[in-house]
């Protein structure tokens, strides 16, 4: 009986140094950009440099009129961010941009939380910046792991309104549910937690949520949407899962309607 206890605890701290040492490649997946023939016509090269001094590479498609409200896109963990700006459905008086996470598209360096949040900060500041670009009318626009990042620039800039697809309370919360064997609040390194920051948040902010997603489940996403300051909207996208939320009409008919009520 010992030995099976010895055995059974030489295991579980195996399971666990894995987790800790390989949690990078269980939280991030780089996606490369193998081809720019998939982007609109009118899209050009947006590269930003971070404060560490790697360039961060993505596209911008511009507003039809200047300046022009702007929707800065934070894509999930295993995206090349560039696709979500070949959607027709996007109002086309909107600025659009989305920059890859390091290590992701033709983006430098290696993802983790710090850097991806920070890094998300530089890229509001670039667009902002830009003269073509109404700094008061800044959308910011999260998918997957992509809420919690977008909550991060929303807590610290002033942004119009916030658009979540899939959003979370926090990483911790989410590998429970995955890995309730695990002490996962020991081991999680990159937390994401989203919930913290939305607390603070005031501006208007849309959820939503697939009925039938097994990655980020209704659960987690209404926590974060509790825990929101601002003025909130729950869109249930019936029959719709983790990777094909932004396939339903139901879902870009929310979104758009969310932007021009603010336009």
């Amino acid at each position: 009986m010992i030995e099976l206890l010895i055995a059974a605890a030489a295991l579980a701290a195996g399971v666990c140094a894995l987790a800790w040492w390989a949690q990078e490649r269980l939280i991030f997946f780089p996606q490369p950009l193998a081809s720019t023939a998939h982007l609109p016509a009118r899209a050009i090269p947006l590269d930003v440099v971070a404060a560490d001094g790697s360039r961060l590479a993505g596209f911008l498609v511009p507003g039809a009129t200047a300046p022009a409200p702007a929707v800065i896109y934070f894509g999930g963990n295993a995206e090349e961010a560039s696709w979500v700006l070949t959607e027709a459905r996007w109002p086309g008086d909107y600025t659009l941009a989305a920059v890859n996470y390091r290590g992701y598209g033709k983006s430098e360096g290696e993802p983790g939380e710090r850097a991806l949040t920070e890094d998300a900060l530089a890229i509001y500041d670039a667009i902002a910046r830009r003269p073509d670009v109404d700094p008061q009318r800044i959308f910011i626009y999260g998918r997957s792991l992509g809420t919690a990042v977008a909550a991060y620039v929303a807590a610290a800039r002033p942004v119009a309104g916030v658009i979540l697809a899939s959003p979370f309370d926090s990483l911790v919360a989410v590998g429970r549910q995955h890995y309730p064997w695990l002490p996962v609040s020991l081991l999680l390194r990159h937390r994401f937690n989203a919930a913290s920051l939305a607390r603070g948040i005031h501006a208007p902010m849309l959820a939503l949520v697939g009925d039938a997603d097994p990655i980020v489940s209704p659960a987690r996403s209404r926590a974060l949407f509790d825990a929101w300051a601002g003025p909130k909207t729950w869109q249930v996208i019936a029959g719709a899962n983790h990777n094909d939320l932004g396939a339903h009409t139901a879902f870009w008919d929310s979104v758009v309607a969310f932007l021009r009520a603010r336009r």
